[in-house]
């Protein structure tokens, strides 16, 4: 027997954007219901055990990017949400070498020096351009994004906005401003730095999450959106948040929870209930129903208008839109139980930047060329992969002792290549014990005895972060971050302010603007269109650049 429900809004998917939406609606007075087909909340933001003991963030592993206007309005510490910085990085060499990205600034210019003195300079350059385009977006960011074909007072106040940041640039940084967002990351190293080594680690910030590489178009505004973000207000900054991700969708839950808002979990979407052209709730696989005049997805915009409603309910140049919006699956993931810490011989002992994020690619073109399997379906012979040791920092994930590693591994096809079939069926254990052993090849450049800690692995192809997360072919952003599909273009051109053609559906997640990253605006911007669509906007904070 079914059951019957009403509600002022439904949002659909337990993802931290969805449950960032739900707290502002329900703190605005809504009546909110969030459903979920997991039987945990969170979406790519978890925390989940697998391995006795051990506490793996399953997808997404970092934090920086959620902003601290949501933390502060939402009072998030007060839900237990900590982040703990942590200290640079580091790239090994083949040559038993490596080159520290030290959290001190002096302390990396001494070791640029070391590696290239010219590069100094060139470092000091690349800061004052990424700190110069992170002022300029920021602002942005907790902004709907203007549609410059509207003649509606809101957009047009939006537009006048915009026009006026980018005047206040000046003829030349607006010029090298576009040129930034609209070339290859790895043009715009060539241009500042000389040591290869040294553009390498550099080049993983533009290339992570994104099916493009080093030298594609538009990868140098990738680079953007990783540093954008902060950690106790240093710019650039990520940490680890305690217990995990999923610490950071526990307190959004418990926030949620507090305003007054319903979480029901185990409980997949079937489809969205229209009529006449206006959303009048869901069904769920179970054949529950729950009504209310709004909607909002927290699914990207391929499975929102795709696989939860017919065609023939939304427009064809809509549907069109939709089909060519690029979301392609690029990456993969180990987590990994370590008995102990594993042996860096190059490094110094206890070393800081041992609890940073740990790189093993040595030049640009040899990113490059890990992009040149993926293009073919394969996985990165020589890949290109993000390795920290979050444990170091934080002992909650891991018991005493032992480590939790976790693994973001650049390229990973969703469609893998099998004997000339391109399927992601063809992500069987077998493959994945191969994927995986081709990483700790790799690995053991900087760790050679890496082997024999592991106690346990738990392999994620694009394909299993679908299967799981909802993230259409494992895409981490919910759409690649590419110039033809930020602002008003994402996700569809006349469809920016988190609408649809079904009056009363929205949609919250990553694929609209700003994008990816465990970043929480998304949700907020909808939450502020959909109060102030039904008269409630002043509910909403609105936040200055």
């Amino acid at each position: 027997m079914s059951k019957t429900k009403r509600y002022d809004a439904i949002i659909v998917g337990a993802g931290h954007n969805g449950l960032t939406a739900g707290c502002y609606l329900a703190k605005a007075g809504l009546k909110v219901l969030i459903v979920e087909k997991n039987d945990w909340i969170g979406g790519a933001a978890v925390s989940r055990s697998i391995y006795d003991g051990f506490t793996y963030s399953n997808c997404s592993y970092v934090c920086s990017l959620l902003r601290r206007e949501i933390v502060r309005d939402l009072e998030l510490p007060r839900f237990g949400l900590q982040v703990i910085p942590y200290e640079g990085g580091a790239t090994f060499t083949e040559d038993g070498d490596y080159f520290a990205y030290h959290s001190d600034h002096e302390a990396l210019k001494r070791e640029i020096r070391r590696h290239s003195p010219k590069d100094v300079d060139a470092y000091e350059r690349f800061s004052q351009i990424i700190i110069r385009q992170c002022r300029f977006i920021r602002p942005f960011l907790l902004r709907p994004a203007p549609d410059p074909t509207s003649v509606r007072p809101r957009d047009l106040a939006e537009l006048i906005y915009l026009i006026k940041k980018i005047h206040g640039l000046g003829a030349k940084e607006i010029a090298e401003t576009i040129r930034f967002w609209t070339m290859s990351i790895g043009d715009f190293l060539n241009e500042h730095f000389d040591n290869e080594l040294i553009k390498a680690h550099l080049a993983g910030s533009g290339i992570i999450g994104t099916g493009l590489g080093v030298y594609s178009p538009g990868t140098a505004y990738v680079l953007l959106h990783h540093y954008m973000g902060d950690v106790d207000g240093t710019i650039g900054a990520w940490g680890f948040a305690r217990g995990g991700m999923g610490a950071v969708s526990k307190a959004l839950g418990d926030a949620f929870s507090e305003a007054g808002g319903e979480i029901l979990v185990g409980s997949g979407l079937d489809q969205f209930q229209i009529k006449n052209d206006r959303v009048t709730g869901v069904v769920l696989e179970n054949g529950d129903e729950y009504f209310a005049p709004i909607v909002a997805s927290n699914m990207d915009v391929k499975r929102t208008f795709l696989k939860h409603l017919g065609e023939e309910a939304l427009p064809t140049d809509f549907i069109k839109a939709v089909k060519r919006f690029k979301i392609r699956g690029s990456s993969g993931k180990i987590n990994i139980s370590l008995d102990s810490m594993p042996d860096f011989p190059a490094a110094p002992k206890d070393a800081p930047f041992l609890k940073g994020d740990l790189h093993c690619s040595n030049s640009l073109d040899e990113l490059e060329l890990a992009y040149d399997d993926w293009k073919v379906g394969q996985w990165s012979k020589n890949p290109y992969f993000d390795m920290l040791i979050p444990s170091q920092i934080d002992p909650t994930m891991s018991p005493i002792g032992s480590h939790m590693m976790t693994v973001f591994i650049q390229y990973a096809p969703y469609d893998l290549n099998t004997n000339g079939t391109r399927s992601p069926e063809n992500w069987d254990s077998e493959q994945k014990e191969k994927f995986a052993n081709c990483v700790y090849d790799k690995m053991e450049q900087a760790m050679p005895d890496i082997r024999k800690h592991i106690l346990h692995a738990e392999v994620r192809s694009p394909a299993d972060i679908e299967k799981e997360v909802g993230l259409t072919e494992g895409n981490i952003f919910q759409g690649e971050l590419t110039f033809d599909q930020l602002l008003f273009n994402r996700p569809i051109p006349g469809y920016s302010k988190y609408n649809s053609p079904i009056h009363g559906l929205y949609i919250v997640g990553s694929s609209t603007h700003p994008g990816g990253g465990v970043m929480g605006a998304p949700g907020a911007n909808a939450a502020r269109e959909i109060l102030t669509n039904i008269g409630k906007g002043k509910l909403m904070p609105s936040y200055s650049a």
